[in-house]
């Protein structure tokens, strides 16, 4: 019964990520993977988005707040991001902003200094939706990575692109 079910969980094995459960009670979904076998929710097949122009995107984020992260990259990045995108969003919990992407309803998705409970399972459903997912810099993705960046290969890599300007603008500014 989906009352049973903990909200996010994942199973990480000789430090690979096996599988993964997130678990919206508002909306009543379940989203869920396990490697080699898909993404679903609520048992239905699910995949990233297909959208290649990166100004029809839709992409979250999460914002650094009480004096925590570096509030002057965050609005670096994110004024780019604002001016070559259709719009961003911030849903507050990056498992769910993870699996959003992994659903198509987001096209990508980028945040730092998060916990390995805020994306281990989010990262299973999105690679088993079809998703890439890496640091911002582009380096391959740990738990105790110090940011992620996720979207279809598309999204991914222009976000990639787009997030290195803000890091080389920063550095000369």
């Amino acid at each position: 019964a989906r009352d049973e079910v903990e909200p996010v969980t994942a199973t990480v094995e000789r430090n690979e990520i096996i599988a993964g459960v997130v678990f919206d009670p508002v909306k009543n979904e379940l989203f869920c993977a396990d490697k080699g076998n898909g993404a679903f929710l609520n048992d239905r097949r699910i995949r990233v988005s297909s959208r290649h122009r990166l100004e029809e995107c839709l992409i979250a984020t999460g914002a650094p707040y009480c004096g925590h992260g570096d509030r002057a990259a965050f609005l670096s990045e994110i004024d780019l991001v604002m001016g070559a995108t259709a719009g961003i969003r911030r849903w507050g919990a990056a498992s769910l902003d993870l699996t959003y992407v992994a659903a198509g309803r987001y096209d990508g998705f980028w945040e730092r200094g998060l916990s390995p409970w805020d994306i281990a399972a989010g990262i299973v459903i999105l690679r088993e939706a079809g998703g890439l997912v890496t640091e911002i810099g582009g380096k391959s993705i740990m738990l105790d990575s110090p940011s992620i960046l996720a979207g279809n290969q598309s999204t991914h890599f222009a976000l990639l692109k787009l997030l290195r300007g803000a890091a080389t603008a920063r550095a000369n500014a």
